[in-house]
């Protein structure tokens, strides 16, 4: 159920960060739903690949460049997925910002709801 919770609300997230970030587009709640699963595999194999790659430039910068990681892999995204588009590398990191913390507060919303009606 909490992968379930995360992919919504990471989905929740993309349609968002279309809403409000210019260049950022989104056609469909599917297409949310699909960019959700791929940008989940991605953070499950690309990223930590790339974190480890770039751990210098990721130290010395205090760790501001994982932003840039994962505007990347926003951007690469919009190339990728059909129905998502992403105008360049500012409106790239702009929309996984926003995409990450709406995902975030989302989930926590959800997950507090779902722990309230277990203590029942």
């Amino acid at each position: 159920m909490k992968l379930i919770i995360r992919w919504f609300s990471v989905a929740v997230g993309f349609l968002v960060a279309s809403r409000f970030v210019p260049g950022v587009h989104v056609d469909a709640f599917l297409t949310a739903l699909l960019l959700a699963a791929v940008w989940g595999m991605l953070g499950l194999i690309v990223r930590p690949i790339l974190v480890i790659l770039t751990l210098p430039v990721t130290i010395v910068t205090f760790g501001l460049f994982i932003f840039v990681i994962n505007a990347a892999l926003f951007a690469w995204l919009g190339n990728v997925i059909v129905g998502f588009t992403v105008a360049g590398f500012g409106a790239a990191l702009l929309g996984s910002l926003v995409m990450s913390l709406t995902s975030a507060i989302v989930h926590g919303i959800l997950d507090m709801f779902g722990k309230e009606e277990g203590k029942e």
